[in-house]
């Protein structure tokens, strides 16, 4: 083997590492199999994420009666018996940074705009804004 056989060699193999294809110049039919490739892997991916949270949460909602409770139990004791309310009353309202009669008057103009009477309505809560 001569020295002039080696150096052909290695310009031959340089010449081929040369000539390989990024996947910028590949072909554009191999570019549009690999982005479809990446999006198919992507929705697969997604789909067996929601298929396990599906589970998980079946599981909660097909679970027995007594775990149920027991589950609920902590937030009983919170939620004591509820207050008697007057007839025609849709519940309380939570009043933030508001007085009394200032709600009640607003209440009142709410009602006197919308052409229901007060007992029809529903107020959650009323908050000054500043």
């Amino acid at each position: 083997m001569s020295i002039g056989f080696a150096e052909e060699v290695a310009e031959q193999a340089t010449e081929t590492v040369a000539k390989t294809a990024t996947v910028t110049e590949a072909p554009p039919l191999v570019n549009a199999f690999l982005g479809y490739l990446v999006v198919f892997i992507g929705l697969v991916l997604l789909m067996v994420v929601i298929i396990i949270v599906g589970k998980i949460f079946s599981a909660k909602k097909n679970m027995p009666a007594e775990e149920k409770a027991a589950a609920a139990a902590p937030a009983a004791p919170a939620a004591a018996a509820p207050k008697k309310l007057a007839p025609g009353s849709a519940g309380d309202v939570k009043l933030y940074d508001t007085n009394p009669r200032d709600a009640a008057m607003i209440m009142a103009i709410v009602a006197n705009k919308l052409d229901k009477p007060l007992n029809e309505l529903r107020f959650r809560s009323i908050k000054e804004v500043k």
